[in-house]
């Protein structure tokens, strides 16, 4: 084989793994889900610690919403792709916490999607209330553009 050959077949080789690669999901940015809440995460340092502002658009409070700051943390094994993430937000109109857990994807479109569950803790005056202080519930975010 002459070394034009060789070159060819090499490009190739190259070009077929660099389209296998999956995309990568960022954290990083501004996110919107379907109820209109929003976020904005900072960016993520080496540890995979990150911080950022959180908007809900839903409450059950009475009390005037505000943006309440949120902290978290990615799984750093898994930064290069899709990874996986957490974060607790204590909103600063209310007595609640809610943590978040989750996972960064590109869907086939390249459009970037966070999946997550969460729990949202109210306070409650007696400990007999404890039973109903606990909500569970899903949101997809997608990035703003």
């Amino acid at each position: 084989m002459d070394r034009l050959s060789i070159a060819l077949i090499l490009a190739l080789a190259a070009a077929s793994v660099s389209a296998a690669a999956q995309p990568k999901c960022v954290l990083t940015g501004f996110w919107i889900n379907d109820l209109g809440s929003n976020m904005t995460i900072n960016s993520v340092n080496k540890k995979g610690e990150f911080s950022g502002l959180y908007h809900t658009a839903v409450s059950a409070t009475k009390d005037e919403i505000k943006v309440s700051p949120l902290q978290g943390s990615q799984h750093r094994k898994n930064e290069q792709n899709q990874p996986t993430f957490g974060f607790t937000v204590n909103w600063s109109f209310s007595d609640s916490t809610t943590v978040f857990t989750g996972q960064c994807f590109v869907d086939e479109d390249g459009k970037e999607i966070l999946r997550t569950t969460w729990l949202l803790r109210q306070e409650v005056d007696k400990l007999k209330d404890d039973w109903k202080a606990t909500s569970i519930g899903s949101d997809v975010f997608t990035r703003f553009q």
